[in-house]
């Protein structure tokens, strides 16, 4: 563990004393090998917990998401230089500084084995997100996105601190290895079923449960293309994989807490996909499409049955992936055209024809064609909902079609069609924008063929 986390800490006086010629290479080279450093957490072992400290460990179910948040920073700080090009060297050194701050918390969440070391490290990656949406947002309404992401999360994450608190008075201790074998600890009373409503409720404002997603879109289409990237590829998994660590914990979960939640996650799959085909900006529609994956991510975690579990986490990792680069090849285009209106920046396919092949690559992996990850998580939450009751199929199946139509939605708009008439010259896309597409296709490409890396089983 440390020998990530101590060149993670690193790289803040790495962000803060490079010369400014050096900046942006040291910074991202250094991350980059901290990624591939922590590629060997994915080695499977029969043992359960990996590495294991007195604070933090590392299992099946956190391995994949803690690579995943070492893979992203390099690619946060590449896809950040255009926009940041014409600051004063102070701000972009304290940028690069922000962003590294998320990582050390968000690989502390991951692997803690404390409730409340993760309580707090699950609260403390707010404030470097809400810094890049209020700090480097692009219009005057990031300050309200901001205030209703704080919000949002605070609110209901307070009786998470409660509850936590009412365990530790209980059992005693918190350490997740304690707790496995402690008798479950809240029982069917009403009292007990509120507070794991409780316990529930952090994670379902986190994940966005659809009804609590209010605040994702307005915060994904203020933030910077590194907050977006940062949003929906790791802080939306810490809202799945609370609940995943958390549920098996309480023991099972009572009926009236399973229905609710079933409901409103497959109900907003739904929901959310077809206000993604009304959707006239393009940030906002991957921002949507976010939420309805999480639904079927929140769906699969709260029935706990191993496909389940293991579905829930190969479609987290792999929506972590798609949606970034989705939020990526948004940039690239609104980086040239400065508008994220899907009528105004249609047709680019001839202009920018290499970008065009990285969309319909994005865009099929959104759909979750065969040879994705994407595809297998699907059919694995889809089997496991089947099995646990047949009318969800009616639910599942619908948002599937849904998912492929405003896919296909976005590709047609922002690709085909006749160009509009005020883009008379676009600047060529760079090696850069190539490579960090590159950088996040490959993964997804190469994990179908080895799934069972982060699938989230013991092997």
């Amino acid at each position: 563990m440390l020998k990530i986390l101590l060149p993670t800490a690193m790289l803040l006086p790495t962000a803060l004393l490079s010369p400014q010629k050096f900046l942006w290479t040291n910074t991202t080279a250094h991350s980059l090998l901290i990624a591939t450093i922590s590629l060997h957490w994915l080695l499977p072992t029969y043992y359960p917990y990996k590495n294991l400290t007195q604070w933090t460990c590392i299992d099946q179910i956190s391995s994949p998401l803690l690579v995943l948040s070492c893979w992203l920073l390099p690619l946060m700080i590449l896809a950040s230089q255009n926009h940041l090009q014409h600051e004063p060297p102070a701000r972009k050194r304290i940028f690069i500084t922000t962003l590294i701050t998320v990582q050390p918390l968000l690989l502390l969440a991951f692997s803690a084995t404390e409730l409340m070391l993760f309580y707090i490290t699950f609260e403390a990656t707010l404030i470097p997100t809400l810094v890049l949406i209020t700090r480097w947002g692009s219009q005057p309404e990031r300050l309200s996105a901001g205030i209703y992401l704080l919000f949002y999360t605070l609110i209901s994450s307070l009786p998470l601190l409660v509850t936590i608190l009412y365990l530790h008075t209980h059992i005693g201790t918190l350490h997740l290895t304690m707790l496995k074998l402690s008798h479950p600890s809240l029982t069917t009373s009403w009292t007990d079923l509120l507070l794991s409503l409780a316990l529930l409720m952090a994670f379902m404002v986190k994940a966005p449960l659809y009804g609590l997603h209010l605040w994702l879109p307005k915060a994904h289409v203020e933030a910077p293309i590194a907050g977006s990237m940062l949003l929906a590829a790791l802080l939306l998994k810490l809202g799945g994989y609370g609940i995943m660590r958390l549920t098996l914990l309480i023991g099972p979960l009572s009926a009236h807490l399973h229905y609710p939640f079933l409901t409103l996650a497959l109900w907003g799959a739904l929901m959310t996909s077809s206000i993604c085909l009304r959707q006239t900006d393009l940030k906002s529609l991957i921002a949507y499409s976010s939420v309805s994956h999480m639904g079927l991510v929140i769906a699969a975690s709260i029935i706990q049955t191993h496909w389940s579990f293991s579905g829930a986490m190969l479609l987290m990792i792999s929506h972590g992936l798609t949606s970034s680069m989705l939020f990526c090849l948004a940039n690239t285009t609104y980086e040239r055209t400065h508008s994220r209106i899907l009528l105004l920046t249609r047709g680019l396919q001839p202009l920018l024809p290499l970008m065009a092949t990285w969309w319909l690559l994005a865009n099929l992996t959104n759909m979750a064609l065969p040879p994705t990850t994407n595809l297998m998580a699907e059919l694995t939450i889809m089997t496991a909902l089947f099995n646990w009751s047949t009318p969800t199929i009616i639910l599942t199946g619908a948002a599937t079609l849904l998912t492929a139509s405003y896919t296909l939605f976005m590709l047609l708009m922002t690709q085909r069609g006749t160009l509009p008439t005020h883009i008379t010259s676009l600047q060529n896309s760079n090696t850069r924008e190539h490579l960090l597409m590159t950088l996040h296709i490959i993964p997804l490409l190469l994990l179908i063929l080895k799934p069972e890396t982060i699938s989230g089983m013991p092997l």
